[in-house]
């Protein structure tokens, strides 16, 4: 299963961009999986952005996106999104979506680890 992100691009600072992030496979609902979103810059680690849980719909976001991004679902559309509000150009990097199966994934201390399921990434460029 590859998970795919996609609606990045290039932006000003203080402008908004919504990722999404779709499963390639026929059959893989996103709603039965915990769901990230990762980012890595280049020269720096890569590092947790958001989650939600496959549960209760639990969110999570790291404190550097707090009150500017949110992760939401739409399981008719089988899709999982990040909306990205207020962008930054350190928030510039490419970014992930993942898919774990552990029922625990988003709550508990949980956020960022383990996941399952990796894919490819979505440019995010914001420029100053």
């Amino acid at each position: 299963v590859q998970l795919q992100a996609s609606g990045g691009g290039l932006v000003q600072t203080g402008n908004s961009l919504r990722l999404s992030c779709a499963a390639s496979a026929r059959g893989f609902s996103l709603d039965n999986y915990g769901i990230g979103w990762f980012r890595k810059a280049p020269g720096k680690e890569r590092e947790g952005v958001s989650c939600i849980s496959s549960s209760d719909g639990n969110t999570h976001y790291a404190g550097f996106v707090k009150g500017r991004f949110t992760i939401s679902r739409d399981n008719d559309k089988n899709a999982v999104y990040l909306q990205m509000n207020s962008l930054k150009p350190e928030d510039t990097a490419i970014y992930y979506c993942v898919a774990g199966r552990f029922p625990g994934l988003c709550s508990g201390g949980y956020y960022f680890a383990p996941y399952d399921f990796w894919g490819r990434g979505t440019q995010v460029t914001v420029s100053s």
